[in-house]
């Protein structure tokens, strides 16, 4: 059975230390940051969203678990969205041992019962272009598009994109 169990402190900091170089790499591969500075401004985006790391408000971080055992994490955040009050998924990961074994299907299911919960009317979130896998485990679950954002770089003098360009959003889907 998989369970959501409150994420724990050290459960938190093994986290950061795996989300925040492979959201870089995310943002690099989807051609919005450049590879010198994407550490950094992933550092600074989870600084920015979590300033009080797992109190901070309206944030739910939680550990995965299937018979007792961690395989992922999943983070949403309580926001308002056009008048209703949403779960915002920032974040979702099954450990990569335990990746193509229902976990995710399962882990949403609980998810939409913790939503429920917390008396909140949907779920959305935001998923790279370039990973087809959570694309797909999205649309089986019944998520359908809302926006479409578009990239495309161009040459210019200097090195990188400025800090300002960054997205708002650190999710990271497997």
């Amino acid at each position: 059975m998989t369970l959501l169990s409150p994420m724990t402190e050290a459960e938190f900091s093994a986290y950061l230390e795996a989300a925040i170089p492979e959201f870089a790499r995310d943002k690099v591969a989807s051609g919005q940051w450049a590879e010198a500075a994407a550490v950094e401004l992933s550092r600074q985006g989870y600084a920015e969203l979590l300033p009080q790391g797992l109190s901070t408000p309206d944030n739910h971080l939680y550990t995965i678990r299937d018979d007792g055992a961690a395989v992922g994490m999943v983070w949403f955040a309580a926001q308002e969205r056009a008048a209703e009050s949403i779960a915002y998924v920032y974040d979702v990961l099954i450990d990569a041992q335990h990746q193509r074994k229902g976990h995710a299907t399962r882990a949403f299911a609980a998810l939409e019962d913790e939503v429920t919960r917390l008396g909140l009317c949907g779920i959305a979130l935001h998923v790279f272009a370039h990973n087809a896998g959570a694309l797909a485990l999205y649309r089986r679950l019944g998520f359908q598009a809302t926006n479409i954002n578009m990239f495309k770089r161009v040459r210019q003098a200097g090195a990188g994109l400025a800090a300002g360009s960054r997205s708002p959003g650190v999710n990271r889907v497997v």
